[in-house]
């Protein structure tokens, strides 16, 4: 029987990538009064059921979709979880 499981992934610019979205978020929150906020980077939340039975077969898939075609490796980082 397959097993139904969530990964949970984050994509954000690497930090030596320019982030205007981060940095247009960031002059808000200064205009609006909130101090003490640094840096902000804007990424991306992807959450993906699956079902497998090999957990390890199924963080290797998870990994190689966010490498080819759920982030640029070139300009964004990614982690994700297996639940």
């Amino acid at each position: 029987m397959h097993r139904s499981m969530k990964a949970k992934i984050v994509i954000t610019p690497k930090k030596a990538v320019l982030d205007p979205q981060g940095k247009t978020v960031q002059n808000a929150l200064i205009h609006m009064g909130y101090a003490g906020f640094g840096a902000v980077h804007v990424g991306k939340y992807i959450e993906v059921e699956l079902a497998g039975a090999d957990p390890q077969a199924v963080r290797q898939q998870i990994d190689d979709a966010c490498r080819k075609i759920l982030s640029n490796p070139v300009i964004e980082d990614y982690r994700f979880e297996i639940e």
